[in-house]
């Protein structure tokens, strides 16, 4: 964690063990979803992958073409 982390309490007047309990939590939370956002790099990207679009949305075959009946 960064050295220059700060508290700023705006309401209440919490003492030393709430402050401690609260940093406990933030804490553990923290490391919890820092263990859990790793990225996954097992395969290396390819150009195909850093450069692929999103695909569209499959045709729908049940809409006429240019929502024309005729």
């Amino acid at each position: 964690m960064s050295d220059d982390l700060s508290i700023e309490v705006r309401r209440g007047d919490p003492d030393d063990d709430e402050l401690a309990a609260l940093i406990a939590v933030v804490t553990e939370a923290y490391a919890a979803e820092a263990a859990s956002a790793t990225a996954d790099d097992s395969k290396p990207a390819t150009p195909w992958s850093r450069t692929q679009r999103p695909l569209r949305q499959p045709v729908r075959r049940d809409v006429a073409w240019g929502r024309y009946i005729g």
